[in-house]
């Protein structure tokens, strides 16, 4: 009997923390994610679309050369990547507002604009290497989708675009220039992916 008694003591705590835990469940709302589904033989199972993420190998240096040449290339990647991605905005901003405005108010808005950015950007970019310059015209391109020359264009007309293309072939660098994120620009889109990450 006194067995009995004593399992029975040890048991009932048990019994009464799961009730209340049950209590508990019933009274607590219930968070969820709305999710697809799919009918796979007769079950329905969530489907969710995971962002697809790219994974490097560790990279193999030859040399300490080529590794100071990588670490370089990622430090000027990510001192002008921000610059790019400030450009896309502000362009799509420009866009919209000039599509609203007379054509004969958009060239004082477009000079304004212009002496707007000077003032908050222009030391900044004066700092630039001319390789740093190099990469941003090329991001520029993969941020909006037009190359450097094309924005110029728009903005203040082919003459100034084929002005500032002469600076540009003096200096080496040619705002034509186009990303080529598989070619001749796969280093620095690796780059990107890795800032993106937050692994650099």
């Amino acid at each position: 009997m006194k067995k009995y008694i004593f399992i029975f003591l040890f048991i009932y705590p048990l019994l009464i923390k799961s009730q209340t835990d049950s209590i508990k469940g019933l009274v607590l709302p219930i968070k969820s994610i709305r999710v697809q589904a799919v009918v796979y033989e007769g079950d329905t199972i969530p489907y969710v679309t995971l962002e697809p993420i790219t994974c490097y190998a560790d990279r193999v240096f030859k040399n300490q050369r080529q590794k100071a040449a990588w670490d370089r290339l990622k430090y000027n990647v990510k001192k002008v990547y921000p610059y790019a991605i400030l450009a896309a905005a502000k362009l799509k901003e420009y866009d919209r507002i000039l599509a609203a405005l007379p054509e004969s108010e958009r060239k004082q808005y477009t000079k304004t604009a212009e002496k707007q950015l000077k003032d908050e950007f222009g030391k900044e970019l004066e700092n630039l290497s001319l390789t740093q310059g190099r990469i941003l015209i090329k991001l520029i391109d993969r941020e909006t989708g037009k190359t450097t020359y094309k924005v110029v264009k728009d903005m203040r007309g082919s003459f100034s675009a084929f002005m500032w293309q002469g600076v540009a072939l003096l200096f080496d660098n040619n705002l034509k220039d186009q990303y080529d994120a598989e070619g001749e620009d796969k280093n620095i889109e690796q780059a990107i992916k890795l800032i993106e990450a937050g692994d650099f």
